[in-house]
């Protein structure tokens, strides 16, 4: 054997052949294959879960608001302001109304910073707030807030994820 060859057969076996190449490319394409359901239902999957923390959001922000009302002696049958988190929160019959000033800054939520929109209601009892969560299909992928249209009632919350 001489150096030429030697170094021939150096050559050679630096590159890849074709056949590996394709057997390489088709077990990627097989796992991405694989793989990719498994991701779509992940996003899925995670809608749910945030559309779920929305409507424990909302439960508990009113439940709070109502709470404070009851210990600061301003549950009317009317409205109200409060204070939570040094903001003042709008009521109707005890418990924040469907809007800015009410649910969505008890809630302390906004468009700016997460991935919702946000539909308010107004100040009205029985104005519906609606954050539906992007990604999903409006309006099968939301929360929606009713603010209680007597006294002595509790606020309609209801949670759609059929859309997510």
């Amino acid at each position: 054997m001489t150096s030429g060859e030697t170094h021939g057969t150096k050559d050679r076996g630096r590159g890849f052949t074709l056949i590996e190449l394709v057997v390489t490319i088709s077990i990627i394409a097989i796992l991405a294959a694989v793989a990719l359901p498994r991701f779509i239902t992940l996003q899925t999957q995670a809608r749910i879960a945030k559309t779920q923390a929305l409507y424990g959001g909302l439960r508990s922000a009113s439940v709070l608001a109502h709470a404070q009302a009851i210990a600061t002696n301003t549950v009317t049958t009317g409205p109200a302001i409060i204070s939570m988190e040094a903001q003042n929160v709008t009521l109707i019959n005890g418990y924040p109304t469907s809007d800015l000033a009410g649910i969505q800054t008890a809630l302390q939520i906004s468009n700016l910073t997460e991935d919702v929109t946000i539909t308010p209601g107004g100040a009205a009892a029985g104005a519906t707030f609606i954050v539906a969560v992007n990604g999903g299909t409006v309006p099968n992928c939301q929360v929606t807030y009713t603010s209680p249209i007597v006294g002595g009632g509790s606020p309609l919350i209801s949670l759609t994820t059929t859309g997510c």
